[in-house]
Formats: C-alpha cells, structure tokens, sequence
C-alpha cells in the first residue's frame, strides 16, 4: 500500500458537505484505508494499492464529489514521496516563510512545463518549478496570496489548488 494525499481545491470549514468528516466519507466509501484528514481545507491523507497512479486517484475522487456530496472540486493527489522529494529540494532556499513574505506551492491537474514572469510592479516572485509544483513568494505587505492566486489562475489553469509548505510538512508528518 502507499500512502497518498488528496489536495481538494475551495475547502473551507463553512459547508457541510466539505467538512473533515464528509470529506473523508467519500474516501472511505471509494474503498481506501487509513483516511485522515490534515487541518480544515481539503488535505485528505489515505492509503492505496501500490498499483494506482496519483493521476488516476485524483480523477476517481474529483469524480465522487458531485455525485456522493453534490459539489464540484479540482483534486489532485501526491504520493508521500513525492511531497517527501518536492520538501527536500528546498525551493525557497533561506527565504523565510513568515507576516511579510508568503511562500506558496501550487499543484496543476494539468502538467505546466514553463515558468511565467509575474507583470513588472507586482509583489509576487516565481522561485521555480519543482516536480511540477510552481514555487512563489509574496510580499504579504504589497499584496495578499488572493492577488497570487488571481494570477496562477488567469496565467495557468483554475485547475490548481495550493498549499504552504508548513501546510505540506504537517501533511508528511501525517502521512507518517
């Protein structure tokens, strides 16, 4: 069995059908083991055969939301390993994640492959692109991660959900 993630994109303690417990019921009624679920904002950590590709588990669950909880949410799935080798490249290198520089890791349902300049005057720097992760940093005292997030989106794909990377090493330890 590995141990694997479910990133669910827009949840938020707010709806029922998207709390932690509804959340983690459709994993379970989809037929994976050992569900748990990371903070209250869609990381839904379980086990399956060594057989299934993230990919593959991504789609089955994203497919379940409508149809077991009537929503509709972008999910995308990472094996431990592969959250395990993105932390260990260290992508931000010695800049701190912290009140007045936000460090985000953005995953895409779809692979990108190259990097876009954010437009000049902004507060948002591309550290790079990491296992297919693109790495940022905001100045949180310029602009807030809703102005980063408008920007992946419009520049890639609505299909990306992000997380920090204190949000990715809570989920590691869990997935432990």
């Amino acid at each position: 069995m590995t141990t694997y993630v479910a990133l669910i994109r827009g949840i938020g303690p707010g709806d029922p059908r998207k709390s932690n417990e509804s959340l983690r019921g459709v994993l379970e009624e989809l037929g994976y083991d050992e569900v748990r679920s990371v903070i209250s904002s869609g990381n839904v950590v379980f086990t399956a055969p060594d057989s299934s590709s993230p990919d593959e588990l991504g789609t089955r669950i994203e497919a379940a939301w409508p149809e077991l909880r009537g929503f509709k949410a972008t999910t995308i799935v990472r094996s431990r390993e592969q959250l395990e080798h993105l932390l260990s490249q260290e992508p931000f290198g010695d800049v701190p994640h912290g009140k007045d520089s936000y460090q985000l890791v953005s995953f895409f349902k779809r692979p990108i492959t190259d990097v876009a300049t954010p437009p000049d005057g902004t507060a948002l720097r591309v550290v790079g692109l990491v296992d297919g992760a693109l790495c940022t940093v905001s100045d949180t005292t310029v602009t807030g991660t809703p102005d980063t997030m408008g920007w992946i989106e419009r520049t890639y794909s609505k299909e990306v959900t992000s997380r920090t990377p204190l949000t990715l090493a809570r989920i590691l330890k869990k997935m432990s």
